[in-house]
């Protein structure tokens, strides 16, 4: 079924974004009401959900569409605003969210990455360049390249950096191309007007600037209609806490890698998992100088338990227990590093103990102080057995349900200082 709402979503260009991303589709008043309170000049997507996240959550793309597009419209919201289909993979994933009315799609050919290319020596290195052939007949334009950036840094391409940026992602890049051939000819079909994300920021390591230049420029010379590319950024990004990483050579990093952007497209820099990373913001927005897209999405969740907390100590208890146990199987596709024996089980705090190591309320003590405590990524990694559980997910649900003002204003509360972060380097 495909939206009949008039509030459509559309292609927001380069403008500054914000992806919010909603797992249960009662977020997105929260959302509205944070935007409305610190987002000014800040356009949102409300829509945005990847194909992993619709499997575990049992949610089809048009659940996703009209839950965002529905509490928009009641939250009384006439902006313009996207929709993210996020980390597509294959033709199929396309079809089923542009059926949907996604107009954002975000393309993730990380299978075809890979992720050992930068430890191999010299000659298993030569071997694997010879061995992609035509999938990568365009190393030798590569070699011994000069750029000069716009921001002043001179980039270098000697033979080995090419050497390893083909082996990387020459399969990747290949995928993407022909992924965005195919959105292009399905959004031509339906005569709607469209963008492209490209993700290659789930690699092991950091994307040096010569594998952005390298990735990008190939893309846009197939055509790809690119809107903004999520690198891998230096420093450690993982699930549920803040950025862990020195903040100065993140934001020179992270300006080199726009002022790529700047000079190929302008397209924009994306941060994913960029829930709680506002010890960033300033920095990623001074960087890009508001030539960016933020993707959130599992801590709208996480605020999701804190309105349940607050009205149902006993079964938030039940969720974490739960949460405790199914940690190991469910993190494993996830970057994170919190333990069992480093988190307390329930039974041994109180619940004003229980909030702070399992939800952590950001504060503000001379200054940002973002989310670090290792129990909020045993919640945030098993969303999915959660709400999947049948025991859990009709108690979950209801308590949101009778209580949407909480949610709503814990979230109003979260994402405005996410806001502000983001627009004090603005």
């Amino acid at each position: 079924m495909a939206t009949t709402s008039t509030a459509k979503p559309q292609p927001l260009g380069t403008a500054p974004s914000f992806g919010f991303g909603d797992r249960l589709g009662l977020a997105t008043p929260g959302h509205v009401a944070a935007l409305r309170q610190a987002g000014a000049g800040i356009e949102p997507i409300f829509a945005q959900q990847s194909i992993r996240e619709m499997t575990r959550t049992g949610r089809s793309a048009d659940e996703v569409m009209q839950d965002a597009l529905k509490g928009a419209a009641a939250s009384g919201f006439s902006g313009r605003q996207g929709a993210d289909a996020d980390h597509l993979k294959t033709p199929a994933d396309v079809e089923r969210t542009a059926d949907a009315g996604f107009v954002f799609f975000t393309i993730d050919p990380s299978d075809n990455v890979d992720g050992h290319a930068d430890s191999y020596n010299a000659n298993t290195l030569a071997e694997k360049v010879k061995a992609l052939g035509d999938e990568a007949n365009w190393v030798a334009a590569y070699k011994g390249r000069k750029v000069d950036l716009p921001n002043g840094t001179k980039l270098s391409i000697d033979e080995q950096a090419v050497a390893r940026a083909s082996v990387k992602y020459a399969k990747a890049v290949n995928q993407a191309v022909a992924l965005a051939k195919h959105i292009d000819a399905v959004m031509r079909k339906k005569g709607a007007a469209y963008e492209i994300e490209l993700s290659v920021d789930e690699t092991p390591q950091p994307t040096t600037l010569a594998e952005h230049f390298i990735v990008a420029e190939r893309c846009l010379k197939e055509g790809m209609k690119l809107v903004s590319l999520a690198p891998r950024f230096i420093g450690d990004f993982e699930k549920g806490v803040d950025f862990k990483g020195d903040l100065a050579a993140y934001e020179k990093s992270c300006s080199d890698h726009a002022a790529i952007a700047k000079m190929l497209g302008p397209y924009k820099l994306s941060l994913h998992s960029g829930s709680d990373k506002l010890a960033i913001y300033p920095a990623f927005a001074r960087a890009t100088k508001g030539l960016f897209h933020v993707k959130t999405a599992g801590t709208s969740y996480l605020e999701a338990l804190r309105a349940i907390l607050r009205h149902d100590a006993k079964f938030f208890r039940r969720i974490v227990d739960f949460a405790r146990n199914r940690y190991e199987t469910d993190r494993a596709t996830y970057h994170v590093s919190a333990t069992l024996e480093n988190t307390p089980p329930p039974s041994d705090l109180n619940d004003t103990q229980l909030e702070q190591r399992y939800l952590e309320r950001w504060q503000d003590v001379n200054g940002p102080v973002g989310f670090t405590e290792p129990g909020r990524q045993i919640l945030h990694t098993t969303f999915g057995s959660v709400l999947k559980d049948e025991q859990l997910r009709g108690p979950f649900f209801q308590i949101l349900r009778e209580h949407p003002e909480t949610y709503k204003d814990v979230l109003t509360d979260h994402f405005a200082r996410h806001l502000k972060s983001l627009r004090s380097g603005m």
